[in-house]
């Protein structure tokens, strides 16, 4: 035992670090807080080989980010709780406020793609339950088969130019996907009003609205 448990303490918290010094590893986490995925899912999805994936979540797993279980031939992996949910959110607070260079990835960016404020996440849950909004998800079937907002419709991005006649006309839509860096819905956003639609984005996504406390719906 040793005679400094605060510098103990700090040891285990410096493996969180380490475990997310990684870009490819947070990627992985942003994914799993979308779904439970096995290792040949996140590797296809991330365009890596599986023994890379296998090595990197063992990282993730030894630092306590995500849990596994094995079926079969097969292991998922799943977060380890809507803490690490919480952590990726104050890491992209933090890394926004404080680093030049995410400022300026967000400002040119992201911000030239879409220069509409996002929807707050209780502002949309107000307005869908008054039905003065289209929720639309835009995320693979299997992640908003995990859970999703309520009364939303699901048309993943890539289909949704030949799905539009599936979105009510006159109505705004607002949509969402994984997170705040998430492509997909400034993608849905601008076909949307190339095609003559009015649309927004949510300001965050799936995850950060089940951290908030708000309804989730399971298909």
């Amino acid at each position: 035992m040793s005679t400094n448990p605060k510098r103990d303490i700090f040891v285990q918290l410096a493996r969180v670090g380490t475990a997310l010094s990684s870009p490819l590893r947070i990627e992985y986490l942003e994914l799993l807080a979308q779904v439970e995925r096995s290792v040949e899912q996140l590797a296809n999805l991330t365009g890596t080989t599986v023994a890379n994936t296998s090595q990197h979540l063992q990282k993730l797993r030894q630092a306590g980010l995500i849990v596994g279980r094995k079926e079969g031939l097969y292991v998922f992996y799943r977060l380890a709780g809507d803490e690490v949910v919480d952590l990726l959110a104050s890491l992209s607070r933090a890394g926004e406020s404080h680093l030049a260079e995410i400022e300026r990835i967000v400002r040119l960016y992201f911000s030239q793609k879409d220069d509409l404020e996002p929807v707050p996440a209780k502002e949309l849950l107000e307005r869908a339950r008054k039905g003065l909004v289209t929720v639309l998800d835009v995320r693979p079937p299997e992640e908003f088969a995990a859970g999703h907002l309520p009364g939303a419709v699901n048309i993943p991005v890539r289909e949704l130019e030949k799905r539009l006649k599936e979105l009510p006309k006159g109505k705004e839509v607002v949509a969402y996907c994984r997170g705040p860096y998430c492509l997909m819905s400034y993608d849905a956003v601008a076909l949307l009003r190339k095609r003559g639609r009015s649309a927004r984005r949510l300001e965050a996504g799936l995850p950060e609205w089940r951290l908030a406390g708000l309804p989730i719906e399971h298909a």
